[in-house]
């Protein structure tokens, strides 16, 4: 069985509706019965049913995710089994390819499958920690639990995100403006002074200078300038999907910037931390927790450094020494945890210790957002202040010779 677990065919199906009107169409099911029984839930009475192949895997968002954990987890604790909760969820329709992985884990629960092992064949759309902390739930018999913590993380991870993009997005979206005017100034405004200027018959300043060539160099090689941005953005973002090195060499930079470093450094830290302590405050030994470990902080170098600390680990090391070795972790995280391991407690110490580092991100993002506006203000002052003094300087210049 594949890492999907068994695949829905893609049917196409022509039929009549109750007042005899002529339908066709196309569905993805896990077999013609469940082909048939969907069409005629929905009032389809089929006459023809073709199998048209596998379908594509289906997707599902990290927001979708969690609102079907939350709803699974209500279910459950209302009392409902696993395989009913799931048909229900999964007939209740959604957005994207949800309500068919959900259809598809229902039918594996049917079948006997583990849920935690029915949700490794969707690596699209559980990982490995979410898979972890279920498996540690059906063990000890606080799934609907366990799901609760899950969708209150995947919460305040969306939570988190959005108020980045909340705050990237006015500074971007001024920037993109600045430079619009300023392509615009070039463009229709500076060719405009340049034929005033060749009647002046002397040398030009050299920032007007500057700008008059800039402006030649937009109009004729705007469009070829463009493609070629687009096309090394498109190729730089498609060899950073496919080279974990690239995307290493890439977040660590980035954790070397200023303000924008820290603000990654202290949201890595706060996915670590929250993940290890969620799985010890759950049972999971400390050696297995880091099985599920190797992606939760979507951070090349903390995954690495993770990967390292498992292997320190194995050898005989303790947590803290092995972090204060790897040097990626901050000084403020690792003491409490040298600390919380003497004495017993480091899953509550691990979790405390998420909780400080989101406050921190949240800190970090307001911060970063109250910089951007000054700081784009002053670009966009400095395109256009720039041009209008460097057109303006001849006339200057004239002026005070007359």
């Amino acid at each position: 069985m594949s890492a999907q677990g068994s695949s829905d065919v893609r049917f196409g199906w022509r039929g009549i509706d109750a007042e005899g009107a002529r339908m066709s169409g196309k569905l993805i099911a896990a077999d013609a019965a469940s082909a048939r029984a969907s069409l005629r839930r929905d009032g389809v009475i089929v006459l023809e049913l073709e199998a048209l192949g596998d379908a594509p895997p289906a997707k599902a968002s990290a927001s979708d995710v969690g609102v079907f954990t939350r709803q699974l987890a209500g279910l459950l604790r209302a009392g409902l089994p696993l395989a009913g909760a799931l048909e229900m969820l999964g007939d209740a329709g959604g957005r994207g390819g949800l309500p068919r992985i959900v259809r598809s884990l229902a039918r594996d629960i049917t079948r006997g499958v583990p849920f935690s092992a029915a949700l490794t064949r969707h690596p699209g759309a559980f990982g490995a920690l979410y898979c972890q902390l279920v498996a540690v739930g059906e063990v000890a018999g606080a799934l609907p639990a366990v799901l609760a913590r899950l969708a209150d993380d995947q919460d305040r991870a969306s939570a988190q995100r959005a108020k980045l993009r909340a705050a990237l997005a006015y500074p971007v979206m001024v920037l993109l403006l600045s430079l619009a005017i300023t392509a615009g100034l070039l463009i229709g405004v500076v060719p405009t002074f340049k034929t005033i200027f060749d009647g002046f018959g002397a040398a030009l300043p050299a920032p007007t200078r500057f700008v008059l060539a800039l402006s030649d160099a937009v109009a004729h090689h705007a469009v070829p300038f463009t493609a070629l941005c687009v096309c090394a953005v498109l190729a730089g973002a498609r060899w950073l999907r496919r080279s974990p090195r690239a995307r290493e060499t890439a977040d660590r930079i980035a954790l070397k910037l200023p303000i924008v470093g820290a603000l990654l450094r202290s949201l890595a830290v706060a996915r670590w931390s929250r993940a290890l302590g969620t799985l010890l405050a759950a049972g999971t030994p400390l050696s297995d927790a880091f099985d599920s470990l190797a992606h939760a902080t979507g951070n090349q170098v903390f995954d690495r450094a993770t990967v390292e600390i498992a292997a320190r680990l194995r050898n005989g090391e303790r947590l803290a020494f092995a972090m204060r070795a790897l040097g990626c972790f901050p000084r403020d995280v690792v003491q409490p945890i040298a600390v919380a391991e003497e004495s017993g407690s480091l899953d509550a110490m691990l979790l405390d210790l998420a909780a400080l580092a989101d406050r921190q991100v949240d800190e970090r993002i307001g911060t970063f957002a109250s910089l951007c506006e000054p700081l784009v203000i002053t670009v966009l002052g400095a395109l256009v202040g720039g041009l209008v003094i460097a057109m303006y300087l001849p006339i200057i210049q004239l002026g005070n010779v007359v």
